[in-house]
This record gives C-alpha cells, structure tokens and sequence, in this order.
C-alpha cells in the first residue's frame, strides 16, 4: 500500500522546489507528536527543521490541538469582508502586546508571501498622490521574501532561487550584501552600497524591504544589527517607508521575540507568518503604522486594493491567538538560549574541516555552509538512516529545531551532521 501511495506521489503530486518528471525521494510520514516525524514503516525520525520554520513547539501540542477544536465546532471559515469574529479580534489584540506601538493596523493574510505582496502594494498606494513618481524598492543582494511575483522581485534576481524569472519581474534596487557578520566589530563602510543608493535614488524609492539580522535561503548570512540600525536611520532621512520580513525570524527563532529587536527598532511596515500559529495552519499578518494606514485611505482608491479569500480565517486565528499565550510564558527564551549554547559548543568544532567554508549559530538557527554543492537526494537518506530529518539547500546544512528539542535530539543533529561532512559521496566535487 505505501509504495502505491508513494508511486502515486511520484506521478500526480508536485513538491516544492522539485520536477514531475524525475522527483526527489519523498518519506511517507503517518504521524507527527512533539519533535517526532512518524515514517509509514514505524521508524521515528527528530525533526530538525520545525516544517519550515514553524513548528516551534513541536507536534500535536495539547494546547493547540484543543484550540483548534474548540473553534471548528464554532465556525471554521467565514468571509471577512464585511463580516468580523472574535478570534481575529482577540488574535489581533495579543499581537498588539507584542509589537510596538507605532504598529497598530493589521492586514491578516493567508501566507508569508502574501503579506510581502500586501505589503509592496500598501507602499505603493501611500505614494500614489500628486508630485511622486516613487515606484521602486531598494533592498540588499542574496535576500528571500517568498515565491510570488512581487515578492520574488525583491528577491536577487541573480544569485536567488528566482534566476528563471529575472527578465520578467520588475528591476529594483540591490545593495551589496552586507559583509560584517552578527558577531563582528562594526565598521561604517558596510553601509556605503546601501547609503549610495539612497543618496542617488531617494526621489525614486518607495521602498525599503529586509530580512532582518537573518537572510534566509539567500545563503542563511547573518548581518550586523548595526546595519539594520543604518538602514532604519536612512529610511527616516529621507523619509522612505522600511518593511521588515520577519515571516521566517519572527516568534523567538533568533533569541528575540522579533529579529528587528537586537538592533532596537522598529519598521513602518512588519510581515508576520510561519510560526505565527504555531506551525498549525496557514496564517501571515502584515502590520503598518496608522500614519500609513490614514494615508492609503485618503489617496484614490480610497482603500487596500487586496482581499485574499482565506483572510482572518477564523479557526487559523484562534490557534495563533493560543500560540502566542503559550510564547508569554517565555519558556521559549530558555529553550532558545539552550538550543545556541548546546551547538555552538558541539558544531563550531565543524569550522576548521576542509569541507566548511564557515559555522553560523544563532539562537535556535545553526549554519553550515559548505565548500560544495551537496547531493540532496543522498544526504536526504543518509540523515534519515540517522533518525533526523534535515532538508540542506545548495551548499548549506542547517538546523532549525523546535523549541522543544532537548540535548539528546541535539547531540543526534550534530553527530548525524559531523558524519555527513565526512561522506564524500555527498557532496559533488
């Protein structure tokens, strides 16, 4: 039964990333409870990815789970034009006590890429009055803001997933990557690209956008919060609204609540998704100052030109409403700092092999880019014939565990990955 159900997967089902025609390997899972994936054969394997980034308390959480059934024996999904309900209003209260208090309207999305491209268009219509011609963003080289047309254009065009579509989107403004890491002694000239651009350019730009501090399938770099502190500087300068995407970092992943937090600002535009409810349902958020609110209001068409079906999906926002009580309990501030400071002291040992380019931890993040490209589809099977499951991309094993995780799920990671740098066979040469 299970290899006709995985022929079937082959034929007729279309992962991400991936081709029709000669697929990648896919693991059929049963279950899933706490850090645990249940493969079809009984084996158990750690998970070391949380689904993506969201699944930060882990699996089949009591808490959640009950959540989502008090609701859908309410109302599962209603409409939200012209109609609102309590979980939205209640999820949108709690976000308020989290967030600072320039960030007070709330435009609830169906996903992260959906929240950049609402996001993008709220720019966009705070200029569109009489005397601007402001209709670019300016961002930094290597950066990700999701799969969709806007989004992917402001991801890098060249050295991004997003290549094939390079001559169709639209040409924006790339910084240079920043070069100062997380840990490094600033210096002013790692700002210059970005400060070239603004000076040049400001009477054009609409826009900023960032990932900030962590810049995620661009090459999983961490930057300095200097940096982000910069870039927030230069935006009030020149008064050019700064849109940060914490759809990936956002909900304790770097140590802070919010990744914009470890450079003490605070962005004109914030996009929320992936753990925001936990790793439960589909649910992003993009959040804006009431001075841009009121002026999309005021300018024609007097509105937010964007309405996704699933918008305040009622059952999505009460789980997320449960998972962000579960986030005041700040149990998740020990486990992250547990999580850095278990492989930071295991996996920095990785830093002098002749197979790693470098090692970068960081809260429940941990990094380890390689020399070469890695062979996904072997480095698949073996991390799973260690019971872990870790997905690398291009030259990069990394880790994004569940807050849950304890040291024995840990030292599995490292061990399966101190092995797997080992492995020639895994790697093209």
């Amino acid at each position: 039964m299970k290899n006709k159900k995985l022929n079937f997967n082959n034929k007729h089902i279309w992962h991400p990333y991936d081709s029709i025609l000669n697929p990648l390997p896919c693991y059929f899972i049963d279950s899933a409870c706490g850090v645990y994936l249940k493969l079809s054969n009984g084996m158990k394997i750690i998970d070391g990815m949380s689904s993506w980034w969201s699944a930060i308390h882990g699996y089949n959480h009591p808490e959640l789970n009950q959540a989502m059934k008090e609701q859908i024996n309410k109302v599962s999904h209603i409409m939200f034009g012209g109609l609102i309900h309590k979980p939205a209003i209640d999820l949108c209260k709690q976000l308020l006590t989290i967030l600072p208090k320039k960030l007070e309207c709330i435009f609830l999305c169906d996903s992260g890429s959906v929240a950049i491209e609402v996001a993008m268009k709220m720019v966009l219509q705070y200029w569109n009055k009489p005397g601007y011609q402001k209709k670019i963003f300016l961002t930094i080289k290597n950066g990700y803001h999701g799969d969709t047309f806007s989004a992917i254009s402001v991801c890098d065009p060249l050295n991004s997933m997003h290549q094939l579509y390079e001559k169709i989107i639209p040409k924006y403004l790339f910084a240079h990557q920043p070069r100062l890491s997380f840990y490094d002694q600033w210096h002013s000239y790692d700002i210059y690209s970005f400060l070239k651009f603004m000076v040049e350019k400001n009477k054009k730009i609409a826009g900023v956008i960032l990932e900030p501090i962590v810049q995620g399938i661009g090459g999983m770099k961490f930057y300095h919060p200097e940096y982000l502190k910069q870039v927030r500087l230069l935006c009030n300068i020149y008064n050019i609204p700064l849109i940060i995407d914490e759809i990936a970092t956002g909900f304790g992943r770097t140590g802070k609540m919010f990744a914009y937090e470890h450079a003490n600002i605070t962005p004109d535009i914030l996009c929320i998704g992936k753990a925001l409810t936990g790793g439960t349902m589909s649910l992003a958020a993009t959040i804006v100052t009431r001075k841009i609110a009121n002026q999309i209001s005021r300018n024609y068409p007097y509105k937010i030109m964007h309405g996704p079906t699933f918008m305040g999906n009622p059952l999505a926002c009460y789980v997320a409403n449960k998972n962000i009580s579960l986030l005041k309990k700040n149990t998740w501030k020990v486990q992250v700092q547990n999580i850095e400071k278990y492989l930071k002291k295991k996996l920095m040992i990785l830093k002098n092999h002749p197979r790693v380019r470098d090692i970068r931890i960081l809260g429940a993040i941990a990094v380890i880019e390689c020399y070469h490209l890695i062979n996904l589809k072997l480095i698949q099977k073996f991390f799973v014939s260690y019971g872990v499951w870790i997905r690398p991309f291009k030259n990069i094993i990394y880790l994004t565990p569940p807050y849950i995780v304890k040291t024995f799920h840990l030292h599995k990671f490292v061990k399966a990955i101190f092995d797997a740098v080992q492995n020639n066979s895994l790697f093209y040469f």
